[in-house]
């Protein structure tokens, strides 16, 4: 079982918040979060406050600040695939990190939401309660898929 948690973690890298820049349209961003967030509006004021924010977790809480804005609704299908498209780009910019990906061969990969307030993280990850994942997991689920592709790519 992979575990995605804390960025300084083992597999801390498979989560928004870890230092991995990317380029979407001509422009960088610090982190993968940065630029989800960003996905979420059609505002470029917005977008550029969101994306000049130095840590993920400012990323974040600028785009919470301008919620009412948002052109794309949280955890609908088009953020599903704006994420996805996060982490493509992730593996894009960064060649080392699908084989780090690959390595995790059939692994379950999970994100650990359990030490949020009882609620959170249901969608992007999971709580662990008595033995079980219980979320829709939905990054995992994604990094699982990413897997999935690559390693039919690659004839795995």
């Amino acid at each position: 079982m992979i575990i995605i948690g804390k960025t300084k973690d083992p597999h801390g890298w498979l989560g928004n918040m870890s230092a991995y820049p990317v380029i979407w349209n001509n422009k960088k961003y610090l982190t993968t979060e940065a630029l989800f967030q960003s996905l979420r509006f059609n505002n470029e004021e917005i977008i550029e406050k969101i994306r000049s924010e130095k840590s993920p977790m400012g990323a974040k809480f600028t785009a919470k600040k301008y919620k009412n804005e948002m052109v794309i609704v949280p955890c609908s299908e088009i953020d599903i695939e704006n994420m996805e498209l996060c982490l493509n780009l992730k593996l894009e910019f960064h060649k080392e990190l699908k084989e780090k990906l690959i390595a995790t061969k059939n692994d379950f990969i999970v994100e650990d939401c359990s030490k949020r307030k009882r609620g959170s993280g249901l969608f992007w990850g999971a709580n662990l309660e008595n033995g079980k994942w219980i979320g829709e997991n939905k990054l995992g689920k994604l990094w699982m898929k990413i897997r999935n592709n690559l390693m039919i790519k690659i004839n795995i």
